[in-house]
């Protein structure tokens, strides 16, 4: 199919048969599977209302591919601390530290297959600590009272900041949840560019 800068639409119907608008016919799950691993961007619809449901849809592909045989990527004890991330105050920042580690683990990975008396292991757990490190100071610069109460380390002394004390209970406001947004897209073009000048 040619490809254009738009992404494919896939209408989702209430018989949660699929339908691909670019191609005009019918898919499956796995059809989806194959265009994400030929990189062809699409967007999940639903065909009644036009809700944006790509990420449900994305979420059962993987349910799907985790549920074959010997197809596992998820190990138990990440799925465990996912789940303990929901609702969790650090539930906001962890997309996008997500995204940022698969970006980068996406660029290394022919260096990884192709590293001659390397240790692929090695390799990979000293990218997963420079992406903590990248996004412990993109942390710090941005949300000042999260690096403390995550007992960061203070840059001027270099010892590790006291936790800050529980504060009163109270619900959030628009005006939180604006900044929240402001300083998380911060956060990620500081990732970004910390990423870049890393490579």
């Amino acid at each position: 199919m040619a490809r254009s800068n738009e992404p494919t639409v896939i209408k989702k119907y209430a018989n949660r048969r699929l339908y691909n608008t670019g191609t005009s016919m019918y898919v499956t799950l796995e059809n989806l599977a194959a265009m994400v691993k030929g990189n062809e961007d699409f967007v999940v619809q639903d065909a009644k209302t036009g809700e944006d449901i790509t990420h449900s849809v994305l979420t059962q592909i993987i349910f799907e591919q985790e549920n074959k045989g010997g197809q596992n990527l998820m190990p138990i004890a990440f799925l465990r601390q996912l789940i303990r991330f929901y609702g969790d105050q650090m539930q906001m920042v962890i997309p996008a530290y997500l995204e940022q580690s698969m970006a980068a683990f996406s660029r290394e990975q022919e260096s990884y297959r192709g590293a001659a008396g390397s240790n692929p292991l090695q390799m990979m757990e000293t990218q997963v600590r420079r992406n903590t490190e990248m996004f412990r100071e993109a942390m710090g610069m941005f949300n000042p009272f999260l690096a403390s109460a995550m007992g960061m380390p203070d840059k001027a002394t270099g010892r590790p900041a006291e936790r800050a004390p529980e504060p009163a209970p109270a619900g959030p406001t628009a005006d939180d949840f604006s900044a929240m947004r402001e300083q998380l897209a911060a956060m990620q073009r500081r990732l970004e560019e910390m990423d870049k000048k890393g490579n």
